[in-house]
């Protein structure tokens, strides 16, 4: 990819992760023809682009029919880190616009990716990365952190099992 890269409209928009929960890396991957950008993203990243898209679709006419296919693509390495991306709608085109831009230090230049998917390519998205998020490790109820495999010292317990001595 360039310092600067248009898409345009994408061929496909998928999100996953891999590795085992607390330790999970988590992908956005784009394809508009023979290009492929993998981007990583945070697990809150991936999670608040699902619930905003879901959102915006809400105000829009109803998606056609969704993208089945959604698995990665070999290969699954990130390009590089995600670290903002802007969403917009064009009403005109009937696509919800995407500019994303690479996590770098402050004076560093950085990748930039413009694109632009269907709201059937978004409502897919945001089904998937609802169903990937929550996949991970259960939230702790009384403190809302993830419970780890190993345990989970809650701090509003101060590390004590509640009703304990």
């Amino acid at each position: 990819m360039s310092p600067a890269h248009d898409l345009g409209d994408l061929d496909r928009f998928t999100t996953d992760a891999i590795g085992p929960a607390g330790e999970r890396v988590f992908l956005i991957q784009c394809r508009s023809g023979s290009t492929l950008l993998t981007m990583k993203a945070e697990k809150q990243q991936v999670s608040v682009l699902s619930d905003y898209l879901g959102r915006l679709l809400g105000d829009l006419a109803r998606p056609g029919h969704l993208p089945e296919d959604l698995d990665l693509e070999e290969p699954a390495e990130p390009d590089w880190v995600l670290g903002t991306l802007g969403v917009s709608y064009d009403e005109t085109g009937d696509r919800i616009v995407m500019v994303a831009e690479e996590l770098v230090g402050e004076d560093e230049p950085g990748e930039v990716a413009r694109f632009a998917i269907s709201r059937e390519q978004a409502a897919a998205f945001a089904i998937r990365a609802a169903s990937i998020v929550s996949a991970g490790r259960p939230e702790c109820p009384m403190c809302g952190l993830p419970i780890d495999p190993a345990g989970h010292a809650c701090p509003r317990t101060n590390g004590h099992r509640p009703g304990a001595p």
